[in-house]
């Protein structure tokens, strides 16, 4: 298995390493290992101890959480250079808030509570990136809850199809596709598969986009607005 650092294919980028000079940065990558899991696979599970800070390098995956009655939430996706287990990195021991699963077979470095602590005590900008990563996070979660009590379905739908294109999507001939079901979308979209079905078939009529089984085509994203 090649070292941390070699993970790190040219042009990697992660905002949880973002200006870290490259002495610190080396120090950092080699108190993690890399590890490889398969498509499907539950890294990390809701309720458990954080024992583990991981940081994608390749592949995809995906939060989701188990409500009290057994439905399964899906949030947000978790792409290349991105992190999940963020509880680790708490000065009091925590559990982790949500799970994660692999989407694709994947890869990621990984650090155990004892190592990131030490880390981001030596290293400021760390704990200050990480910061600003669960910032993020909260902003995603405003604008989710904004969207919901303020627009349409429709208005709901076509930004979640938009910003997925714009974030897992990959350019073809005729448009921008994804991977991405119907059920996803609903669940991004606090929508009912029904209402999911019949906009995105509308869309489909009007050349917007072109939807077959685990993909989305989209072809003009400013039709769904």
């Amino acid at each position: 298995m090649s070292s941390p650092i070699a993970a790190l294919a040219d042009g990697f980028r992660s905002p949880l390493l973002d200006g870290i000079p490259p002495a610190e940065l080396s120090l950092i990558l080699s108190g993690a290992t890399q590890r490889r899991f398969l498509a499907d696979t539950v890294v990390i599970s809701q309720g458990q101890p954080a024992a583990a800070l991981f940081l994608l390098t390749k592949g995809r995956a995906r939060y989701f959480y188990i409500t009290s009655d057994g439905r399964k939430l899906l949030l947000p996706w978790i792409m290349p250079g991105e992190l999940f287990g963020g509880m680790t990195i708490l000065s009091a021991p925590a559990s982790y808030l949500v799970s994660t699963e692999m989407l694709k077979d994947s890869q990621a470095l990984a650090w155990d509570r004892g190592t990131i602590r030490r880390l981001v005590l030596r290293y400021p900008r760390l704990l200050e990136n990480a910061l600003s990563i669960a910032s993020e996070y909260f902003n995603w979660y405003l604008a989710t809850h904004a969207a919901v009590t303020a627009d349409t379905a429709r208005q709901r739908l076509a930004q979640t199809v938009i910003n997925l294109a714009r974030g897992i999507g990959r350019n073809v001939c005729g448009g921008l596709e994804l991977e991405v079901t119907n059920e996803d979308l609903a669940y991004a979209s606090s929508m009912t598969l029904f209402t999911v079905s019949r906009l995105l078939r509308e869309w489909h009529r009007q050349g917007a986009l072109v939807k077959t089984r685990g993909k989305l085509l989209l072809r003009a994203s400013e039709t769904l607005l």
